[in-house]
C-alpha cells in the first residue's frame, strides 16, 4: 500500500509535466524453464511505473495489464 501511494503521487506529478510520456516494454523471460512475458510501463525518465509477468501473450492479457 505504501509503495502504490508513492507511485500514484509520482504519476500525478508527471501528468502535470507537459512532456510526460510512457511506453510499454515487452521481454521474454524463462521461469522454471517455461517462457513467460514480462511487460513493463516505463516513463520518459526510464522509471518503471508498473510491471507484470504473465504466461500468455494475447489480447485479454494485454487489456488486463493496461
Amino acid at each position: 500500500m505504501f509503495a502504490s501511494g508513492i507511485r500514484q503521487k509520482r504519476v500525478q506529478q508527471l501528468r502535470a509535466f507537459s512532456k510526460w510520456k510512457w511506453q510499454v516494454d515487452e521481454v521474454f523471460v524463462k521461469v522454471n524453464g517455461r517462457r513467460h512475458y514480462l511487460w513493463r510501463v516505463v516513463d520518459h525518465e526510464g522509471e518503471v511505473l508498473e510491471a507484470v509477468v504473465i504466461k500468455r501473450r494475447n489480447k485479454a492479457a494485454a487489456l488486463k495489464f493496461l
